[in-house]
């Protein structure tokens, strides 16, 4: 029973798309397999695909159309890799956004806006530049498929003549579900970049904070318990009287207690006025530095 809805649904389409052809793609099953298709769309207009035509294959699941198609693109684009299955919101890749309502014909319209989009994060998608691809649109035109046997040009050509002898078609837009899923697909690459900008950003600061602790200079424990314990070599020692001999009534002369020694200068440069070593302020500081930009970052990102 439901192989023969399935059937039943790819002919529907393949019929539907002979009586009311587009101006923009054409598409329809190869004579061997009814699952397979090829199609044919112009390029978006206002792009560097304008002038371009190109050429892929629609493989359809057995469960179609409650499973989405796969996509390939056939023709060099500077825009897909070819011969590679792309991820798409009504692709294969992404079956939770697929509708069984949608076709053929609504996954071509939205393949061929999604042309216009970003490529970075996508898969099946290849950077080039806007130059290259221009050329490369005018080189599609010529590209021939060896299993239709037609150039692009030509297939298009045959979908303008029977184009004129259709009756008028509804113009065909983009479901608007499908435009949420191309911002979503959009959005992706522009969250990972700015979150890769702000790892960075924490990452100087870190680095910043480093970088003024190994500037401190280093303290010798020994050196400065040494120097900061009062020096003994001035005291002398007096043995103590015993307690059965008489006290001497003459006085004892006055013993001046030395005075602690102070630092050296080497040691006061690593004190501050208040006696705090000066790599613990300039470590404070850069903590200080650091929780002031993460603050921040944290009330842009925010923004």
């Amino acid at each position: 029973m439901a192989a023969n809805t399935t059937l039943k649904r790819i002919t529907k389409e393949a019929a539907e798309l002979q009586k009311s052809p587009s101006p923009d793609f054409v598409a329809s099953p190869i004579a061997s397999d009814l699952f397979e298709w090829h199609f044919t769309l112009r390029g978006p207009p206002s792009s560097p695909y304008a002038s371009g035509q190109y050429h892929g294959r629609i493989s359809l699941p057995p469960t179609y159309p409650y499973r989405p198609p796969s996509f390939r693109f056939l023709t060099p684009s500077g825009r897909f890799e070819t011969n590679r299955e792309i991820c798409l919101s009504i692709s294969g890749h992404h079956e939770e956004t697929w509708q069984p309502a949608w076709g053929i014909r609504t996954a071509l319209v939205a393949l061929r806006s999604f042309m216009e989009t970003d490529v970075k994060g996508q898969l099946g998608g290849m950077e080039c530049s806007e130059e290259r691809r221009k050329n490369m649109a005018e080189e599609s035109c010529h590209w021939r498929c060896g299993v239709c046997g037609m150039s692009n040009a030509e297939i298009m050509a045959d979908a303008t003549e029977r184009c004129k002898d259709a009756p008028q078609a509804k113009q065909d837009v983009v479901p608007d579900e499908l435009k949420m899923g191309f911002r979503d697909e959009l959005e992706k690459p522009k969250q990972q970049k700015q979150q890769q900008q702000q790892e960075e950003e924490e990452r100087e600061i870190a680095e910043m904070a480093e970088g003024f602790v190994q500037t401190a200079p280093p303290v010798d424990r020994s050196q400065a318990e040494a120097q900061a314990q009062p020096s003994t070599r001035n005291y002398e020692s007096r043995p103590i009287q015993a307690a059965s001999q008489p006290i001497s009534a003459q006085p004892t002369p006055t013993q001046t207690v030395p005075v602690p020694e102070q630092p050296t200068a080497q040691m006061a440069g690593w004190r501050n006025d208040n006696g705090v070593p000066v790599w613990l302020d300039r470590l404070i500081v850069a903590l200080v530095v650091f929780l002031v930009a993460l603050l921040m970052r944290i009330m842009y990102v925010g923004v």
